[in-house]
């Protein structure tokens, strides 16, 4: 149950902090004084959208904090938090929630910082708000069947049901998967296993084209490249014996020689004679190397038109492959390979999965059977106690049938719902055709009255539920909401003095001016205040005494 509710800057509301007993409590206020706002801080408690429009004037940051009391027993809950290292505290719990001028807010938990969605998860199991529009839900056939399976306790039930079905899904997903994909093999087979052999047959090696491209600059250039090493070496030892020229390493070492034979003499040549002598060492290797390369190396006609035949077949590769490198079609020839191979027709899978299929199928026909029992033996309890209660707020005539039809498995089972209504007994029809606005209240009181005892709901909030009904109906619904005041906190937001008159606690919401700001306000009455806020609402805004008298009598009634 909401045992306190703090608000700071939230629109119209400057500073409230209020404490609400158990049982029923009436909240009533003029049109227009802010009730809607207080549910509307409320509903941003527990996890709804947040925007810089809800701050007031009165500081930077809206703040919003409610203190709740669950059952200790409560373990969803309690697991809830646990996963979210959040302290249980005993099922005492502390939210709050903080807004600032950009928008952004911030959520938590006794403490503990929270994300929004564990606000809206937790508000679940905290308080039921019925707004003044949820009757539409009536027409909604996931709402319809929800409420039958809370009646009839199908939370295992649906929850197995659930596991074939999904997995039954899954399967028939990968499946259709499977066989577009062994279409597209089809289609495409030919195409790609012909690029692939294209590529295979061409050899492929990393660095080829690089290699090939130097290759056939040195044979285009064979005979000149020939012609400068014939010279360098020639220059540096010459080949023709009869040539006066000695060769290079020949004057070295005599120049190295003749330095040695003063180097007593001049200590400073022998680091020079030295050098000679490296110098003569390094140009004999490069002659050595120069002949090495200079007969290597032959004017080959066949071999230049080998390697531009080679260079042909590769630019026109990364041509049509779109590829820049040889590196880059290897690997267009690698994915090809493996998409080939994925793309083999999986006969064996495709049998494979049509029986699993065929088991998870029977399996989920089998839950939806026994989730549809369930649901039939329920429906007629489910409407003899709505009927019941809809007789309690003078529709004694009318009858409330619950029916399910077959239909295709879905994630809800394998049933169609249809709550029919008749207020004269007569030729039941769809309940969002046929009843009024007045009647679909009552209904919505009778079904919210029912199933307050099978979610464990420990607070619920009606926010005029009792609108197009007046007089003894609306006395009547206050009744029936009194009653579930008995077993948890209910609150009923109203303009019925009928409903007002119910109840343990009574606040009212005003609206007041002051120093050019107009904010809204709420207090608890006193029997007294009680009585003239009755009397205003059976009168107006000028109290008569017999108003007053009115007022005294209905809840003396109470």
């Amino acid at each position: 149950m909401l045992k306190r509710l703090c608000i700071r800057n939230y629109v119209l509301i400057d500073s409230l902090d209020t404490e609400f007993p158990e049982g029923l409590i009436i909240i009533t206020g003029q049109t227009g004084a802010g009730k809607s706002i207080l549910l509307g801080a409320l509903s941003l408690l527990l996890g709804a959208r947040a925007d810089a429009s809800v701050i007031g004037e009165a500081s930077d940051n809206c703040v919003v904090e409610g203190d709740f009391e669950t059952g200790k027993d409560d373990d969803r809950l309690r697991q809830m938090l646990e996963d979210n290292d959040v302290d249980w505290n005993d099922g005492r719990l502390t939210i709050r929630r903080v807004v600032n001028p950009s928008g952004r807010s911030r959520s938590f938990v006794n403490d503990s910082p929270v994300s929004v969605q564990l606000l809206s998860s937790l508000s679940s199991g905290l308080v039921d708000i019925h707004s003044q529009h949820q009757t539409l839900l009536l027409s909604d056939k996931g709402f319809q069947m929800s409420l039958l399976d809370h009646f009839a306790g199908n939370a295992g039930l649906l929850s197995g049901y659930r596991v074939h079905f999904r997995k039954y899904c899954g399967l028939v997903s990968e499946l259709e998967q499977l066989e577009k994909a062994m279409a597209a093999s089809e289609s495409e087979y030919d195409y790609k296993k012909s690029r692939l052999e294209r590529l295979v047959s061409a050899g492929l090696h990393e660095g080829e084209l690089e290699a090939l491209e130097l290759e056939q600059k040195q044979l285009a250039n064979a005979e000149e490249i020939k012609e400068c090493l014939c010279a360098a070496e020639n220059l540096l030892d010459p080949a023709d014996a009869g040539d006066r020229v000695s060769a290079v390493p020949v004057l070295l070492r005599e120049a190295s020689r003749n330095l040695d034979r003063i180097s007593g003499f001049v200590p400073s040549v022998s680091s020079l004679s030295e050098r000679l002598e490296s110098s003569r060492l390094e140009i004999e290797d490069i002659i050595s190397e120069l002949s090495e390369i200079n007969s290597g190396t032959e004017v080959q006609e066949g071999r230049l038109e080998e390697v531009e035949e080679r260079l042909s077949l590769l630019y026109s590769l990364l041509r049509a492959f779109s590829c820049s490198t040889v590196e880059e079609l290897i690997s267009v020839r690698d994915d090809l390979s493996n998409e080939i191979s994925g793309m083999a027709f999986s006969d064996e899978r495709r049998e494979e999965l049509q029986k699993q299929i065929a088991a998870e199928k029977a399996a989920a026909e089998k839950a939806a059977a026994a989730l549809s029992d369930s649901r039939r033996q329920a429906a007629a309890g489910l409407s003899e106690a709505i009927k019941g209660l809809l007789a309690s707020m003078e529709l004694a005539d009318a009858d409330f049938r619950i029916s399910l039809t077959p239909a295709a498995m879905n994630s809800d089972g394998a049933d169609t719902v249809l709550y029919g209504f008749s207020s004269t007994g007569r030729n039941l029809a769809d309940i969002s055709k046929c009843a009024s606005g007045g009647e679909m209240s009552r209904i919505m009181l009778a079904l919210k009255a029912i199933m307050a005892k099978y979610t464990r709901m420990p607070s619920m909030i009606f926010d005029e539920i009792d609108t197009g009904v007046s007089g003894s109906v609306a006395d009547k619904m206050g009744t029936v909401i009194c009653g579930m005041g008995n077993y948890m906190q209910v609150f009923a937001i109203t303009h019925l003095p009928q409903v007002a008159a119910k109840g343990t606690a009574h606040y009212v919401v005003s609206k007041n001016s002051s120093d050019g700001r107009t904010v809204s306000e709420m207090k608890r009455l006193s029997h007294e205040e009680r009585v003239l806020e009755i009397a205003r609402m059976l009168s107006g805004s000028v109290l008569t005494e017999a108003a007053i008298a009115n007022a005294r009598a209905l809840l003396l009634s109470e």
